[in-house]
């Protein structure tokens, strides 16, 4: 990705959850970012509008405003449904190209593919980056056996979208990483690959190759370490994102699963009459559609009790671990600590006893 400093667009959005792109870019990436462009927040920063940001970026009401603060590169920060590219950006877009910025975008329309936006950056000299665009080679995987020998992976599914699967599993890994574990977050999802600058955003991949990709991925997180935390996409019983979650388990055959849940939801997003399944029944679920490819036991809940005061929250992870018998806490709220401590209990306990088993077979 390119280091220029950067502005994230996100006009009449950043309070919303549709920008959760930069809210994540803003709290877990790398990259400078020296301005948020929404004019309808303009004048807080960052954190005032979304706590959860954690970072005392200056919102603006313009890309020359943020031009005037150094900003070289500019990222679409929001996640509009159906992932189109709005008209009403475009103005926005070619002023900031015009004036030399690159452009990158999570979005299912591919920034490359637009002749306008194209034609703007060849005059200016500028690039576009599609963080969505798949690899041209992917194909089928070739099995849970190809991986390197020792890298453990560590999958986080969900009861439902939208709660926070990619925020634990970065949770996880950065305190994993502070312990002093090689471990690795692995993006499956546009923002995952804007925070980290690697990865694959596998709902943009023929579902033929949805598995071929977590393989892949696994594959090349293992050349950055052995211990791979792997973001999680949609959610088994969800009627319109399940394929990707499938694919995705299966290709990058986990050896334990995180399950993440928000706390008092009982419907499936924009299904409300579908009920969640209890978390004893997704547990028994997910371990199910494992067991064939590569059994994978669900180590730990994770809750996302955002919209719970503190007493609450607490509660509903008493209840949690009654009903599992697993730990469960928020990740956020609470830190990964406890989460963390079960995974790698489970994973040292699942290695010794699958030593004891190549023991006694010699």
């Amino acid at each position: 990705m390119s280091a220029k400093p950067l502005a994230i667009f996100a006009e009449g959005l950043f309070r919303k959850h549709t920008g959760k792109t930069a809210h994540g870019v803003i709290r877990y990436g790398t990259r400078e970012v020296v301005a948020v462009i929404d004019s309808t927040e303009a004048g807080l920063t960052a954190e005032q509008v979304e706590p959860f940001c954690r970072r005392r970026v200056p919102v603006v009401a313009s890309v020359s405003e943020a031009i005037e603060r150094g900003a070289g590169a500019l990222l679409i920060g929001v996640a509009p449904s159906g992932g189109k590219l709005d008209p009403a950006w475009r103005p926005a877009l070619l002023e900031a190209i015009d004036a030399g910025l690159d452009l990158e975008a999570g979005l299912h329309t591919q920034l490359a593919d637009d002749p306008e936006l194209s034609a703007a950056a060849a005059r200016a000299g500028t690039s576009l980056r599609d963080l969505r665009a798949a690899p041209r080679d992917l194909t089928v995987p070739k099995g849970p056996d190809s991986r390197p020998q020792g890298v453990r992976v560590v999958h986080s599914v969900g009861s439902d979208t939208v709660i926070g699967k990619k925020v634990v599993t970065l949770e996880l890994d950065r305190v994993a990483r502070e312990r002093g574990l090689r471990s690795v977050y692995v993006p499956t999802g546009q923002t995952g690959v804007a925070i980290a600058g690697w990865g694959i955003a596998v709902d943009h991949v023929i579902s033929d190759y949805v598995a071929g990709a977590g393989e892949r991925l696994v594959h090349e997180g293992a050349e950055r370490g052995d211990l791979l935390f792997v973001e999680g996409q949609g959610a088994l019983f969800h009627p319109a994102y399940s394929g990707v979650t499938l694919g995705l388990l299966h290709g990058s055959a986990p050896d334990l699963l995180v399950l993440v849940h928000k706390a008092g939801a009982s419907g499936i997003r924009n299904y409300p009459y579908l009920p969640i399944p209890p978390l004893s029944e997704l547990i028994a679920a997910y371990e199910s559609i494992t067991r064939r490819v590569r059994p994978a036991k669900v180590a730990a809940v994770a809750l996302n009790t955002s919209d719970l005061e503190e007493p609450a929250a607490r509660e509903a992870i008493a209840q949690a671990e009654q009903e599992t018998g697993l730990v469960s806490d928020d990740v956020v709220r609470f830190n990964a600590e406890r989460v963390l401590d079960a995974v790698v209990s489970e994973l040292d306990r699942r290695a010794n006893s699958e030593a004891a088993i190549s023991d006694s077979g010699t």
